[in-house]
């Protein structure tokens, strides 16, 4: 199995950047689909992005964060990276990362099998 940690979150303020860090260990990154989901207080967890386990990188975006936020992997360092510019205050919630086995998961939070602890993103209005 694979282990996942997340950093980089933290405090900013509307319209900045932040670039998530999701380092995995156990198994290499390359034989999962990745993704990143995010939880506000009082709300489901939700799809942020996800990256193909292909070779062709494949990407997805639900409309929220599209244009918005860029999802990338370094296979050599074994993370997961998540860009997120132009931050608004609805962006606040703790950020997962999270490996499917599945090759097609879609976004789907229940075909994910390990996440990581998250990490706190608040936007400041």
């Amino acid at each position: 199995q694979v282990q996942l940690v997340e950093s980089g979150g933290g405090l900013v303020q509307s319209g900045a950047s932040l670039r998530l860090s999701c380092a995995a260990s156990g198994r290499t990154i390359s034989r999962y689909v990745m993704g990143w989901f995010r939880q506000a207080p009082g709300k489901e967890r939700e799809f942020v992005a996800e990256i193909s386990r292909d070779g062709s990188n494949r990407r997805s975006y639900p409309d929220s964060v599209k244009g918005r936020f860029t999802i990338s992997r370094e296979i050599a360092k074994n993370t997961v990276y998540l860009q997120m510019n132009s931050l608004k205050a609805e962006d606040t919630a703790v950020y997962y990362c999270a490996a499917a086995a599945t090759a097609i998961p879609l976004g789907d939070r229940y075909q994910y099998d390990y996440w990581g602890q998250g990490t706190q993103v608040t936007v400041s209005s």
